[in-house]
């Protein structure tokens, strides 16, 4: 019989709490919730093991009975009477064990179709939690854009204000009002991206499309973490332990072929009636015919069972090399995700090292215009650089986080 199974709960790494549980955004941990609940992929693959489940039910019956009857047209006539009509019954039986195999067979394939809603879970959770960073950066990113638009007026002001005193030109007051189009456009693409991250997130959280998603404020890089991941992990994950419950389903299709290979039993009885003979008269006149059978059903022709069990000894040779080779593509994938971790931290490091010093300059710049000596093409140089390194660090974040989050669904 198929044994109960407990739902399992899938959650995020410690490094991905950090800044769920420290945030002014909505839990990721409950959009991950929704989207599990709501899931029409989910509840299809539920639906299947259902089915697979009920199956159970339909191979536990045995053959049809066979009830026959027959009408004697021309009555044979016996020593007792002619006889009048025939009733037969017949049933046959599955030789000892077939059922019980045939239970196990339909059971381990029922255990295949759960391992399919255990991964479905957890793509779908990866699937929301990258969405979910995607729509952080891009927000992250829009605050940059308007604090640098900010920025480029005041420094818009310094130059009309220079301008009026000789102290700089037209082109420099056109240059940074190019460069706050610039800026003015780059936000305009990104809030329409977001609208189209935000729609896909709400997809899959089945709901409305245009739903307001609320995102983390502020996200960083903790500046310490275990990156040390056991490959052995990977031998639990669903995706290799479906391989191996197919395996086991093979293996029952083997045992139930042997046990339908074997003969099967059938026990019937036979009733005829009998009439009176009206010129005689004795004991058994009339009598009616009773007759018990035994039969046998013997697959003589055994060539279908033994190219099943050829076929099923392929099978498996077939799944295991399938498990091989996910089992190495899923190691490329974990070691791919954990160095790209590790180069995103350091990439954040370098990042935050060279805003320090692009805002020193910065500071270096305003004190200049205090003596009358700011070059506005240097102030637009400094501040291209401060953006850069900006965007950069939000991109190392989200890479950190987007990593995680495939390392999370690899070796959870």
């Amino acid at each position: 019989m198929i044994k109960h199974k407990t739902h399992i709960k899938l959650v995020l790494l410690p490094g991905m709490l950090f800044f769920v549980l420290n945030s002014h955004g909505q839990n990721l941990q409950t959009y991950i919730d929704e989207a599990i609940s709501n899931s029409p992929e989910i509840q299809k693959f539920e639906l299947q093991y259902g089915i697979a489940s009920e199956k159970l039910n339909e191979v536990n019956a045995i053959p049809n009975t066979e009830l026959g009857v027959g009408y004697f047209v021309s009555e044979p006539e016996t020593r007792t009477g002619p006889q009048r009509f025939k009733v037969s019954v017949k049933q046959m039986l599955p030789w000892f064990g077939n059922i019980t195999a045939r239970e196990n067979y339909v059971s381990s394939l029922a255990d295949v179709k759960y391992e399919d809603i255990v991964i479905a879970k957890r793509k779908l959770m990866a699937s929301v939690s990258q969405t979910y960073f995607n729509l952080y950066a891009n927000r992250a990113k829009q605050r940059i854009l308007i604090d640098n638009i900010e920025l480029l007026k005041t420094y818009e002001t310094l130059a009309l204000t220079s301008l009026e005193v000789g102290k700089a030109s037209a082109v420099d007051v056109l240059q940074l009002q190019m460069r706050q189009n610039e800026l003015e456009q780059l936000k305009a693409v990104l809030g329409q991206q977001y609208l189209a991250e935000q729609t896909a997130l709400n997809k899959l959280l089945n709901r409305d499309k245009d739903i307001a998603v609320i995102v983390v404020d502020k996200l960083t890089i903790p500046s310490e973490i275990d990156d040390l991941i056991k490959t052995e992990n990977l031998l639990l994950h669903p995706e290799l332990v479906k391989y191996d419950k197919l395996y086991q389903s093979v293996e029952q299709s083997e045992l139930l072929n042997q046990k339908e290979s074997l003969p099967m039993i059938g026990f019937g009885l036979d009733y005829i009636n009998v009439d009176e003979r009206p010129d005689m008269s004795f004991s058994d006149n009339g009598k009616d015919i009773v007759m018990p059978m035994v039969s046998v059903s013997i697959p003589i022709f055994n060539k279908k069972y033994n190219s099943q069990s050829k076929q099923n000894e392929l099978q498996q040779q077939e799944i295991t090399s399938q498990k091989q080779e996910r089992l190495n593509n899923l190691e490329t994938l974990l070691d791919k995700a954990v160095n790209d971790r590790i180069s995103a931290r350091i990439s954040y490091n370098t990042q935050t090292k060279n805003l320090k010093q692009a805002n020193d300059a910065e500071e270096i710049l305003i004190k200049s215009y205090e003596t009358g000596t700011i070059d506005f093409k240097d102030v637009l140089d400094i501040q291209e650089l401060q953006l850069k390194f900006q965007i950069n660090q939000i991109e190392s974040v989200k890479t950190y986080y987007l990593q995680t989050t495939i390392i999370n669904y690899l070796s959870n």
